[in-house]
């Protein structure tokens, strides 16, 4: 005999006013499709933790002032591939978070980074005093915005630490079979990194100690035709000059300083928690402003990409520069580091 839901169901139910099946009824029905429910629930989400856990596996000095760190994985697994012009976000023990680009083989197991030391640079600083072989280190990425096209041409222009990204570069290029040249730029041989790697006829190294000034964007773009594609990282000085004098050459550049503010106009922060308000003038950013008065400010990349600087605006109208926010979030937050406005902000700091 089947059996079914209202199996053993008695035919009355006595409540004291009277019998109401169809009540009870319901509540069975409404009990199973819970207890179904329970069943059939999805388990709750838990977050995904994306950081990777890293030892610096080998610190090595690589010019004045230049120290490599070689990463490897924690677990002693193989870390994620990567592609040539990618950076990584490293937590420093302190708490720090810097941008580095990968300067080793995308080949390899294990990440290669370049420090250079900048006086009064509190996370460089910190790498070079304080960060040794087996030290542990948090990493986010690795992430591209330096991104390397196929061609059959290339022009390398790397100047001082801006070897790094590029490094990488000249590698793919050379195993590709591509036509490349690199022309390498430094104050001194002995302030450039790296030079030991690049042993071949198509490297032009050029320090300013031999040629009395820093190479102009014309003479950097001689003798290579306008079809060719340039990838360029260094200093604002020489990778403006190469855009100016680049004519209809396709230019891919990548800064490690931040950009000069152009076309900013003076304003004023308030910041909300003590009522100070600060004057940032046209040609400064409200980072640098804050950090006179709270150093412990987080920043990165300082150049509206990264998001580290990002703080809640409580009112007033943004002049949002950055590449990083989304339209929701331009709604009520900015990044310290370019964004600016027209008149008064007041920010959740």
């Amino acid at each position: 005999m089947a059996t079914g839901l209202f199996d053993g169901i008695p035919p009355r139910l006595d409540t004291g006013r009277g019998t109401d099946r169809f009540l009870w009824l319901l509540a069975r029905g409404a009990a199973a499709v819970e207890r179904f429910g329970r069943r059939g629930r999805r388990p709750p989400v838990v977050p995904v933790d994306r950081d990777l856990r890293v030892v610096v596996e080998q610190v090595r000095a690589e010019a004045e002032g230049v120290v490599s760190l070689r990463l490897a994985a924690a677990d002693g697994g193989r870390l994620p591939a990567w592609q040539p012009g990618a950076h990584l976000d490293v937590v420093l023990p302190s708490g720090r978070i810097r941008q580095y680009s990968l300067s080793g083989d995308p080949a390899d197991r294990c990440y290669r980074i370049a420090v250079r030391l900048i006086p009064g640079g509190s996370g460089s600083g910190e790498i070079h005093e304080e960060v040794g072989e087996g030290t542990p280190l948090t990493l986010r990425g690795p992430r591209n915005a330096f991104p390397f096209v196929t061609a059959d041409r290339y022009l390398f222009i790397a100047g001082g630490i801006g070897i790094t990204p590029i490094l990488p570069m000249v590698r793919t290029a050379a195993a590709r079979g591509a036509d490349w040249r690199l022309i390498y730029t430094g104050r001194s041989l002995e302030s450039m990194p790296f030079l030991e790697e690049l042993d071949d006829d198509r490297v032009w190294v050029r320090p300013d100690t031999e040629y009395g000034i820093p190479a102009s964007g014309a003479e950097l773009l001689e003798h290579v035709s306008g079809d060719v594609p340039v990838y360029c990282c260094g200093p604002t000085p020489m990778i403006t000059g190469v855009r100016i004098d680049a004519e209809n050459r396709q230019v891919h550049w990548e800064r490690f300083a931040p950009p000069p503010v152009v076309g900013g106009e003076p304003f004023r922060v308030e910041l909300a928690r003590t009522g100070r308000v600060l004057d940032v003038p046209a040609d400064r950013s409200a980072l640098d402003v804050v950090r006179e008065v709270l150093p412990q400010t987080a920043y990165s990349c300082r150049q509206g990409f990264c998001g580290t600087c990002k703080v809640r605006v409580l009112s007033g109208e943004v002049d949002h520069r950055d590449q990083v926010l989304t339209d929701d979030e331009r709604g009520d937050h900015m990044t310290l580091c370019v964004s600016r406005a027209q008149d008064r902000l007041v920010i959740d700091l």
